[in-house]
């Protein structure tokens, strides 16, 4: 497969998050650590993960499109996991935490953002409705934000009811995930 550098000529950091990793069964992935020998293998630098959710850190020049289609081949022929997954780069992570619209009277591990490959505002985000009783949104330049209070009896705001709500695939990840993923 043919590699297309960047501008500068350097490999990029990309944050991958897959979505749909469980434990046992057709989506599980045994071991982070197997999984960062593969993507090594392959060719993918300084491969790194974070807890057993399908968080990976690595850098690469290829493109996004590039960089998706020999993960996801990876993973299916080497574990044998059909898993979807957004790519950003640690740029694009960095906006998402200074971006936060929820201010110090909301609880830090309560705030999730809702990521999407593409633009975000290119979602039909008039499809939303304006009340989620405890439950908030908040539409930003990068994600949508999400306030989960732990006192919602029933959470509506999750992935799988934006998903059907838009049409496309989505993956929720902790604001403090997101964070700490920067540091890796």
């Amino acid at each position: 497969m043919a590699r297309i550098p960047n501008k500068k000529g350097s490999p990029l950091e990309h944050i991958i998050l897959l979505r749909g990793v469980t434990p046992n069964g057709k989506n599980a992935i045994p071991k982070m650590s197997y999984l960062v020998d593969i993507l090594t293998e392959a060719g993918f630098q300084h491969v790194r993960t974070y807890i057993q959710s399908g968080n990976i850190i690595l850098e690469s020049d290829l493109s996004l499109e590039e960089i998706r289609e020999q993960v996801h081949t990876l993973i299916k022929e080497k574990i044998g996991a059909d898993l979807k997954m957004v790519i950003k780069n640690k740029n694009d992570f960095a906006k998402i935490v200074q971006e936060n619209p929820f201010g110090k009277h909301y609880l830090f591990d309560r705030i999730h953002v809702i990521l999407f490959q593409n633009d975000i505002q290119s979602l039909p985000l008039e499809k939303l409705d304006s009340d989620y009783g405890e439950e908030e949104i908040c539409i930003g330049n990068h994600c949508l934000y999400l306030y989960l209070p732990r006192t919602a009896k029933r959470k509506k705001l999750n992935t799988n009811y934006l998903e059907k709500l838009f049409g496309v695939d989505l993956t929720m990840r902790k604001l403090n995930v997101v964070e700490k993923l920067l540091t890796k």
